[in-house]
């Protein structure tokens, strides 16, 4: 208690943001654990279909930045209500529409229009009620309250979907995924603080500042793709791991995520976000390697536990990302500026994003496994070196005091 009273300003509407977070957390839990395995084996999709699906999925990211810039007037605290909102109807289409291709793309877009919209204002909100130096742990607190809730739906998944083996309850835990994200929106409508809406009239920021930020956007939201999409895929079709065994899979990553997420959020306060980037992104090397080649160095059972581990471990670095949102914070005149930014550099991520998406699906079929996981790797050594040319705190520091003298 003493720490989230030193990490956030009281009187801000932090509580009922991290509730609704929780709450968000449990529904997507449920859709994220079971989401896979219902498309490849209820909607019958290919690596191909599936790398499709996940192009329009990224869409509304790439269109996040137009969508923010038309609703500039709104406060981050009402477009992510609006956020929620949008969620709850995609959630409930999952639960009644046929499982077609079509339609289950529909149902993902739609919560990821949603989704995406939150993303950003989750960030802007927790830094904008964060105390001063603390945005790092704000961050971080934030990442392990969504852990929990994700980590309790994923084991909702694993017990249900082993007792019933033969007939998987997918209509059943949309539902009730739909529920959750209900009440998740109901606790999100109950945050009373209202940011300042931005008066330079825009939700997106470009500045020349900005520009390593951006380009490092564009790398993470590449490398992040390929886990995202292929990583469950490549152990459902070419390991033949099911619903259960994929839940479970995630919730151990949440652990991992909920006991890293503040240890992660200190280590950037105290060693600096540009440390922080380029270790994830070696370490991400090697997690691709042995992804993409573990079944050609061991046995397919050894393969397989090889592979759930570098998974983990991939979602455990990925929680470096919220280095580059605090490098932003430090990069910036005002919590307005942060907040257009970092709604920016959401949709800058996902330009690339639907690329790796589209034409992923078409590396592993006609190209093999391998080669996926290797543009990958190649990307996040270059994610590293990019990274290294960054400017710490100190030196970020020193700069503002010469300009000022």
């Amino acid at each position: 208690m003493n720490r989230f009273k030193e990490t956030f300003k009281e009187g801000s509407g932090i509580k009922m943001l991290l509730i609704s977070i929780l709450i968000s957390g449990l529904s997507y839990g449920l859709y994220k654990g079971m989401l896979d395995n219902f498309l490849a084996e209820v909607v019958q999709m290919t690596e191909m279909d599936r790398g499709i699906t996940e192009f329009f999925r990224e869409l509304p990211g790439v269109c996040l930045v137009l969508i923010l810039a038309v609703f500039y007037m709104f406060s981050a605290e009402t477009m992510y209500k609006a956020g929620a909102v949008i969620m709850l109807v995609g959630m409930g289409m999952h639960a009644v529409l046929p499982p077609t291709k079509v339609l289950a793309t529909l149902a993902i877009c739609m919560f990821a229009l949603g989704e995406h919209i939150q993303l950003g204002m989750k960030s802007t909100l927790t830094l904008g009620y964060a105390n001063s130096d603390k945005g790092g742990a704000a961050l971080g607190m934030q990442s392990a309250v969504s852990q929990i809730g994700t980590l309790v739906g994923y084991f909702v998944i694993v017990i249900a979907f082993s007792l019933f083996v033969k007939d998987q309850p997918y209509t059943l835990f949309f539902s009730i995924a739909a529920i959750l994200a209900g009440v998740s929106m109901v606790f999100a409508f109950r945050i009373k603080g209202k940011s300042q809406t931005d008066s330079t009239k825009r939700r997106f920021y470009f500045h020349k500042k900005y520009n390593k930020y951006y380009m490092l956007e564009m790398f993470y939201g590449a490398r992040k793709q390929v886990f995202l999409t292929f990583g469950p895929y490549v152990l459902i079709l070419f390991y033949g791991a099911n619903a259960a065994t994929i839940s479970l899979l995630f919730a151990i990553s949440a652990i991992a995520c909920f006991i890293a997420s503040p240890i992660v959020g200190r280590i950037i306060d105290k060693v600096g976000y540009k440390v922080v980037m380029v270790a994830d992104t070696l370490i991400l090397v090697i997690v691709c390697f042995f992804y993409g080649f573990a079944h050609r160095l061991f046995s397919m059972d050894a393969a397989f536990i090889i592979c759930c581990v570098n998974y983990v471990l991939d979602a455990v670095i990925s929680l470096a990302s919220m280095a580059s949102n605090v490098y932003v914070k430090d990069l910036s005149d005002s919590e307005e500026e942060v907040k257009a930014t970092i709604s920016t550099g959401v949709s800058i991520n996902h330009v690339i994003t639907v690329f790796i998406a589209l034409f992923g699906g078409w590396i592993w079929t006609t190209l093999g496994m391998e080669t996926l996981f290797i543009v990958s790797a190649v990307l996040g050594l270059i994610n590293s070196a990019y990274a290294a040319t960054v400017k710490s705190r100190k030196q970020l520091e020193g700069s503002k005091t010469n300009a000022a003298l």
